[in-house]
């Protein structure tokens, strides 16, 4: 744009640009924050700009308080009138850079515009305020000495990153964020839409906690219940309002459960965060765990990743007599007054999973309950880059846009291997630099069981003479210490296996490498999906591949039918998409989609903007947490 052109043109190319800057609170979207050191003072400096294509504007005539712009229909506030409430709150008592020994400025810049053109917005009686100053194209001299008095030549980004941080834009990965206060502490900054539905939910336990028939699951009794639905995409804070929830209302004795579908999640809340805390971890079960309800029945039942509600409930470790019989969000919605479920259908990745809003709605209204629904919009996964879950959507095909090349915005970094040794490269340098990694891959590999009694891994993954091991199979370390799946992602020793959708939903890594396998392939302008097929290594006993494609036991078999495959196909490789909280290096099996992916992304700059340990500031650098691994004497070798 623009102003970068203007700020490389006077040898300000460090100064941190934030687009569409929107703290939590703020009167309107601020068009662009300038962020570096002060030359004078060597504080951190901030600048808030309005950024105006206008060519012309003349007076209001409805209001003269306002603007009159050509081709727009309505009159236009004053560009600093805009700039001064955002000033007010940004630099003020409630702003995200409160307390802060800073420098500010403001002006507004119309860079299409000469100045004898906007004669208007110096017309009589204007604001004089510290953010009344404009700069038009004729006035670029004027512009860069205002630059040069605000910043100096050295790099923003260690403010840039302190000001993410104080938005609530870059909060800690909810893992880590988790293991430093053990869901003791406020852990997590709630924006606007979270708040909101954080407080709805609230209200309603205080409300009906102490209402009378808590033992009786009655008609009367349920109209003292409510349901909670707060929707989201991947990153949008679900899990964040749920949490917050469970530490707050448990703090206040209250009976609070939190439910989820994923193994991986529920492994990592007990095994990680609840480490030798049994008090903690029985708070975190299945939802298949209520097939009676319990008495008396909770507070709160805290349901996340609803969209993995199944029809009826099963457990494998007790007879089928005992498995539920009823739809399971019946069995949910029995076992608390208050409800909440926690979903993104975009998540969803098995034929069999049914939790869908118009179901909670359908059970809700069979006991006489209308849900309250919240939907969030904002971004706090991938760095909190709108651009890049944009970016994802449009890839995949969710939103019908053909995808345009990825314009890096200073927040997500995205980069694409020329091989499968590339990525692990770019991803292991990472991890022992001190970031959290992992690789990820479809599922496009037959997943062997350890064998013998070592449980020894095979390397199922092959790509050329690139071999790797699978996340392994079942609940139990394996050789060389190699985590079970559920723990992949968080066990030290996971970054030497490629995770799958089912062990790595749910959590984030600083870096994260995608390799997108033959089951779903770039042709001829469209994405077309593969099943694959399977040969039997009769002498060794192991599942090699004959014909690439899917080998994803739950989505790839006969009984389910296309549509439904490509949308599980597709899901998977949106939740892989969006692990990353600071880069996605992406490789291709499939020679036509890896051009695909090359195109698209196109030209990286691999210098300065990449998000490298190295290159990150101090203040940008969370180690991550090193609890995990099984005690040595428990591996079997």
């Amino acid at each position: 744009m623009e102003l970068a052109q203007e700020l490389e043109e006077i040898d300000r190319g460090g100064v941190h640009m934030l687009v569409e800057c929107s703290p939590d609170g703020a009167p309107a979207p601020i068009d662009v924050v300038l962020v570096g050191r002060h030359p004078g003072t060597g504080r951190d400096s901030f600048a808030l700009i309005e950024l105006k294509r206008w060519a012309s504007v003349a007076v209001g005539v409805r209001n003269e308080s306002k603007l009159l712009v050509p081709g727009m229909k309505r009159e236009k506030a004053h560009p600093s009138d805009q700039l001064t409430r955002n000033a007010d709150y940004f630099f003020g008592e409630n702003g995200p850079l409160k307390g802060l020994q800073i420098e500010y400025a403001g002006f507004s810049y119309l860079h299409n515009a000469h100045v004898g053109d906007v004669q208007a917005l110096f017309a009589p009686g204007r604001s004089t305020s510290p953010y009344s100053m404009y700069f038009t194209r004729d006035d670029r001299v004027e512009l860069h000495r205002e630059l040069l008095r605000q910043f100096d030549s050295s790099s923003g980004a260690t403010s840039a990153e302190l000001l993410l941080q104080r938005m609530g834009v870059r909060n800690a990965p909810l893992l880590n964020a988790m293991v430093s206060s053990k869901g003791e502490d406020t852990v997590f900054t709630l924006r606007g839409e979270q708040k909101r539905a954080a407080a709805a939910v609230r209200m309603a336990v205080e409300r009906l906690s102490d209402a009378p028939g808590e033992d009786l699951l009655t008609a009367s009794v349920w109209k003292e219940d409510a349901v909670f639905v707060i929707r989201g995409g991947a990153g949008s804070g679900k899990s964040a309002i749920g949490l917050e929830l469970m530490r707050q209302l448990a703090l206040q004795g209250h009976r609070v459960r939190y439910a989820s579908g994923s193994r991986a999640f529920d492994a990592t809340m007990k095994r990680h965060v609840g480490y030798r805390d049994r008090a903690f971890q029985d708070m975190f079960v299945f939802f298949s765990s209520f097939i009676k309800p319990p008495k008396p029945r909770l507070d709160l039942l805290i349901c996340d990743e609803a969209h993995r509600l199944r029809e009826r409930s099963t457990n494998h470790r007790v007879p089928e007599e005992q498995w539920g019989t009823g739809p399971q969000v019946d069995e949910l919605l029995d076992a608390a007054r208050v409800t909440v479920f926690l979903l993104d259908g975009r998540q969803s990745v098995r034929p069999n999973e049914v939790g869908t809003v118009e179901l909670i709605e359908d059970a809700a209204a069979r006991r006489e309950l209308s849900p309250t629904t919240f939907a969030l919009q904002e971004q706090f996964r991938c760095g909190g880059s709108d651009a890049y879950r944009q970016w994802v959507h449009d890839l995949l095909g969710f939103s019908g846009r053909d995808v345009d090349r990825w314009a890096p915005d200073g927040l997500m970094h995205v980069e694409v291997a020329d091989s499968p040794e590339e990525l692990e490269r770019v991803i292991r340098r990472e991890h022992d630099a001190g970031a959290s990694a992992r690789i990820v891959a479809g599922f496009c590999w037959p997943w062997n069981k350890p064998k013998g009694h070592v449980r020894r891994l095979v390397k199922d993954v092959r790509i050329g003479g690139w071999h790797r091991l699978w996340n392994a199979w079942g609940d139990n370390y394996c050789e060389h210490g190699a985590p079970p799946a559920k723990l992949w992602g968080v066990d030290p020793a996971g970054i030497d296996q490629i995770g799958c959708v089912y062990s790595s939903q749910g959590l984030e890594w600083d870096w994260c490498g995608v390799i997108l396998g033959d089951d779903m392939v770039w042709r001829d302008g469209k994405w077309v999906f593969q099943k694959g097929v399977k040969r039997r290594e009769k002498a060794v006993k192991i599942w090699r591949v004959r014909k690439p494609g899917s080998f994803d036991p739950e989505v790839a078999g006969s009984a389910v039918a296309p549509e439904v495959f490509e949308d599980c196909v597709r899901n998977a490789y949106h939740v892989l998409l969006t692990r990353a909280s600071r880069a996605a290096v992406l490789y291709s099996t499939d020679p036509d989609t890896q051009a695909y992916l090359k195109d698209r992304v196109g030209e990286v700059e691999i210098a300065g903007l990449r998000p490298t340990w190295e290159n990150l500031p101090e203040v940008a650098r969370r180690p991550r947490s090193q609890r995990g691994g099984k005690p040595q004497q428990d591996v079997l070798f």
